[in-house]
């Protein structure tokens, strides 16, 4: 690839030092431009982890809505690396936004939110791993976008935890979560049950939606869906019981676990 701007494995080997005699404009424009290589080394290794500690330490805040808006074209790119690593650009600029107030304005979050709540539940390649693209993660990479949205619009809280219901239960999927997924995405629940202000009712009722994809099933080989929310289920039980260490225990852990509990029933007819 062209080293234009900066010379990259340089400033990873420095531990991704700002290049100071770049414009935050054509950085963010290289940054973005690299953020869709098929290569994981160019993407992930560099890209990425250069985006996310410059934002986080704020020297891409005069671009920030712009690397936003690239990041939320991409949730309909034909490239899937393009579509996954969208989340996690718009994770760290919300999360940016939320440390400084007024650095990315609520109406580009909403503007954002709207392209990622319709691409998180109906993204199908969910692999976490592919051996020539690296890291995937739509699942992983989504909740902590969704935990992120969570922040930045308050309002939007209850359809994030349905949201987070919807992906785990979607049928569409032939992939059994095999990198932690489950926990990204119970990580992400129990952040957004965190959040002050909700109701037990709200705190609940997202689970309405895994009920119902429960609902008329019977014996037979578990498919990868279900698979997929027994084990998020087990694993916000966890969370729920233990707290984060950044975060403690949501306040309506005891009534969430129990009605997750009972949804565990339904394949453990033996606990108690």
């Amino acid at each position: 690839m062209s080293w234009d701007l900066v010379h990259w494995p340089s400033i990873a080997a420095d531990g991704f030092p700002f290049p100071d005699a770049v414009s935050p404009s054509r950085l963010g424009d290289e940054l973005s431009a690299m953020l869709v290589s098929p290569d994981p080394a160019v993407r992930d290794e560099l890209a990425y982890s250069a985006a996310a500690r410059w934002i986080q330490e704020g020297h891409l805040d005069e671009v920030l809505e712009d690397l936003g808006d690239t990041a939320a074209d991409r949730f309909t790119h034909p490239e899937v690396q393009a579509r996954t690593f969208a989340p996690l650009v718009l994770r760290c600029v919300l999360t940016r936004g939320h440390t400084v107030p007024g650095v990315v304005p609520e109406a580009a979050a909403e503007r954002w939110y709207s392209g990622f709540s319709s691409w998180y539940p109906s993204e199908r390649d969910t692999r976490g791993w592919d051996d020539s693209l690296g890291w995937l993660h739509a699942v992983a990479h989504g909740a902590d976008a969704a935990a992120a949205f969570a922040q930045a619009l308050p309002t939007r809280r209850t359809e994030l935890l349905e949201l987070c219901a919807r992906r785990m239960t979607a049928a569409h999927t032939d992939y059994r979560y095999a990198q932690l997924e489950d926990a990204r995405l119970a990580r992400a629940l129990t952040l957004i049950l965190l959040a002050p202000g909700l109701t037990a009712e709200q705190a609940t009722g997202w689970l309405t939606v895994v009920a119902d994809a429960f609902d008329g099933g019977g014996p037979g080989p578990v498919p990868p869906w279900a698979f997929n929310t027994f084990a998020t289920l087990q694993s916000l039980h966890l969370h729920l019981s233990c707290g984060l260490a950044d975060g403690g225990v949501p306040p309506h852990a005891p009534v969430v676990a129990a009605r997750v509990a009972a949804i565990l029933r339904l394949p453990y007819s033996w606990l108690a």
